[in-house]
């Protein structure tokens, strides 16, 4: 392993791409703390919605997979988010508007053209959001009052400065993400996430370290059993992790001979692998910001309603069993990962068009007939093992859920037990290390495994 580290910094240019990639996540790690000017940084710290609250929960799910922080305020506060966002809204759109479908399908150019939208869709979205931030951090009286005015709460040159500042910072880390593809390697976008999850890394050891007790179990946090159970269950998890990422239903494809002369070319045997998680990290993603707004509904209802009356028993019922941990709340977070799932299976998966392809291409699968039962097959297959997929991805899910609960541990340390952003930092770590090692061995250097080979997906 060392010397394949080694043999990384002996090819200059995959060198230069590795030191451009480090550099641009430094100038990312650098903005981010670089705070909003205006905002009183001291009375937010102290002052925020704390994690066990829906806005709480919200922030943390929202600074895990975005790479922002809105509990400071900085200029990188919104994150990536409204380009995912954006992102995900077109390829929705592909699917249902014609004419991006048909776009899609002219190749690069489309796929520039789709780009183009999407980039003027996440500055109008970053607007919105910086609109909706910093009209919360007036009403809570956490801007210097020499700022404060008639609109929203704000002063307008003052609130004009702080939307483009906002902006600006989620332009800034797209044009970053895009500049990591075209002259760094893996993939921009994904590393900014991955770099704001491991940067909570050290806190989450800090808070091991300093809580940690060896000598006596009672009443303290982080004894000896439960510091083994975390690690244990650390390794574990990610394993599982890189199983569920890794894993595919190969599906053995057939190529039809075809004779020219007095050669027979074709006939070769290949395989179509189907993944097993086919929707990645989305339906986690999807699942979490749709069970945070029913506690701030029902929280907003039971304020409106008359201590004591029959609705406030109702909406007090259920704000207690959608919260965070609950069986209410862990049977509908599970449900909706299986759901979300299947959605963005149906979305992505196209098995009419993947059938067509194979009959192009003068392929087929043995026992079936080209077209609709090939379709239909796929979409069966598909269908099998999206199950056993949203199983095992919502088993990750309520992993850190359940161990903060039933352990008292903070959100910081079991976020990295599971769900959303431990599948992230395995996915792009998986596919980072899959591309340096392609690289190594197209230089005639062995990869990370040695002999063993380069990283396949299971079947």
């Amino acid at each position: 392993m060392f010397g394949t580290f080694l043999n990384i910094f002996k090819v200059p240019e995959l060198r230069n791409k590795i030191l451009f990639t480090v550099g641009m996540l430094a100038a990312y790690r650098i903005g981010f703390c670089v705070p909003v000017p205006g905002v009183d940084q001291v009375a937010m710290t102290g002052s925020g919605p704390g994690g066990d609250s829906p806005l709480g929960d919200l922030m943390n799910y929202f600074q895990l997979f975005t790479g922002g922080n809105l509990r400071q305020s900085t200029i990188f506060g919104l994150g990536i988010m409204p380009y995912i966002s954006a992102s995900i809204i077109f390829q929705l759109l592909v699917t249902v508007v014609p004419s991006l479908e048909k776009l899609s399908q002219e190749g690069e150019t489309g796929r520039r053209k789709i780009q183009e939208y999407t980039r003027y869709a996440t500055v109008a979205l970053s607007l919105v959001n910086a609109m909706f931030w910093m009209s919360y951090l007036a009403s809570s009286n956490l801007i210097y009052r020499e700022y404060t005015g008639p609109w929203f709460g704000m002063s307008f040159t003052y609130m004009l400065m702080a939307l483009l500042v906002l902006t600006s910072g989620t332009v800034f880390l797209m044009w970053l993400g895009e500049q990591i593809d075209e002259y760094g390697i893996g993939n921009g976008i994904s590393l900014i996430i991955t770099a704001g999850i491991v940067a909570s890394l050290p806190a989450a050891v800090t808070y091991i370290y300093e809580n940690a007790s060896f000598r006596s179990t009672a009443g303290k946090a982080m004894d000896a059993p439960r510091i083994l159970f975390l690690v244990v269950m650390f390794v574990s998890v990610v394993a599982g992790a890189i199983l569920i990422t890794q894993g595919q239903r190969r599906i053995p494809i057939q190529q039809a001979k075809q004779t020219r002369g007095r050669r027979v070319y074709g006939g070769q045997r290949h395989y179509l692998p189907l993944r097993v998680n086919h929707g990645g990290v989305m339906p986690i993603i999807f699942a979490s910001s749709m069970l945070i707004f029913p506690s701030i509904v029902f929280r907003m209802l039971r304020g409106y309603t008359d201590f004591g009356s029959w609705f406030y028993s109702i909406w007090d019922f259920l704000l207690g069993a959608f919260t965070t941990g609950q069986y209410f709340y862990v049977l509908f977070y599970v449900l909706a990962v299986y759901f979300f799932a299947y959605f963005w299976t149906t979305v992505q998966f196209r098995p009419k068009e993947m059938a067509n392809n194979l009959r192009d291409y003068g392929s087929f699968i043995p026992g079936l007939r080209p077209g609709k039962r090939t379709a239909d097959y796929l979409e069966r297959v598909m269908g099998r093992i999206t199950y056993v997929g949203a199983g095992f991805l919502a088993l990750i899910a309520i992993i850190p859920t359940l161990v903060a609960q039933s352990m008292n541990i903070p959100f910081i340390v079991a976020a990295f037990l599971g769900g959303t952003g431990l599948l992230i930092v395995v996915s792009v770590t998986l596919d980072l290390i899959q591309r340096i090692e392609a690289n190594l061995i197209m230089r005639n250097y062995k990869g990370f495994l040695g002999n063993a080979g380069p990283i396949k997906g299971g079947r």
